[in-house]
């Protein structure tokens, strides 16, 4: 029966940002359980290549990519996925970018960008595919949060506010939904070298001291973070909602760790 509770064979997953770093992962962990997965991102090659993988584990899947910044394309994302599965039941966002400066060196066409990426970005998705959720009374929705949706990193003051506010637009749109059938909850990932962060963290200062306060004393890999999205997908969370679940070696729950 706890297997059962696991297993999403027969729903349909959409993964905004699902072609790269810890978007992918989450794609093929949940084609693993067993998830029709559609992964999209700005890219038509990447988006083929990893509906392929998601082919090639028995699952069905589509080609068509979209720009979070872009409410029209995500609207046909949207209007593809229904066509081909007539539901969707998973919808994660992983689309995010990310900016190192000084805060008050900061030009607002930076703040902009990062903040209608990753903030602007998520919402547009939640909407869309959303309502559809809510009219068929069912649907998982489950936002990429971070660790600085708790705490402050220096020189990443847009993308460190905009995490920040996907934490409070989750929490407001999982007591919005509550009773539709529809859970909207987060994963705030510890440090996982991906695309998005290797320059920032790989063989500098910065990655040392976020190991040291890493009490597992490591970076996180990709793949552990898709075992999270699973559960917050699977029927394993039908009471679980509004939450922010840290994948992270302990650092938040790290004050001093030697």
């Amino acid at each position: 029966m706890t297997r059962n509770l696991f297993d999403l064979s027969g729903r349909v997953a959409v993964v905004m940002g699902g072609t790269t770093g810890l978007g992918h992962a989450i794609t093929t962990g949940l084609a693993e359980a067993g998830a029709d997965v559609v992964p999209s991102s700005r890219r038509a090659e990447q988006v083929s290549a990893v509906a392929q993988e998601v082919e090639e584990m028995g699952r069905r899947s589509l080609r068509v990519t979209s720009d979070v910044l872009d409410r029209g394309s995500v609207q046909a994302l949207h209007d593809a996925v229904m066509k081909e599965f007539g539901k969707v039941d998973i919808l994660v966002n992983a689309a995010g970018v990310t900016h190192k400066s000084w805060t008050l060196d900061e030009s607002e066409e930076e703040w902009s960008r990062v903040m209608e990426t990753n903030l602007t970005g998520t919402l547009r998705a939640c909407q869309i595919f959303g309502k559809t959720m809510v009219k068929a009374g069912y649907g998982r929705i489950v936002n990429i949060a971070s660790l600085t949706t708790f705490v402050g990193f220096s020189q990443v003051g847009a993308y460190t506010a905009s995490k920040a506010a996907v934490g409070g637009l989750t929490k407001v749109l999982a007591i919005e939904l509550a009773q539709t059938g529809v859970n909207v909850n987060a994963i705030a990932p510890g440090v996982f070298p991906t695309p998005l962060n290797k320059g920032l963290i790989m063989g500098t200062p910065r990655g040392e001291e976020l190991v040291i306060r890493t009490p597992m004393r490591r970076f996180g890999e990709a793949k552990e973070v898709a075992g999270t999205a699973v559960y917050l997908a699977s029927e394993a969370a039908a009471f679980v909602t509004g939450q922010i679940v840290g994948v992270d070696g302990g650092f938040l729950a790290s004050g001093v760790n030697q």
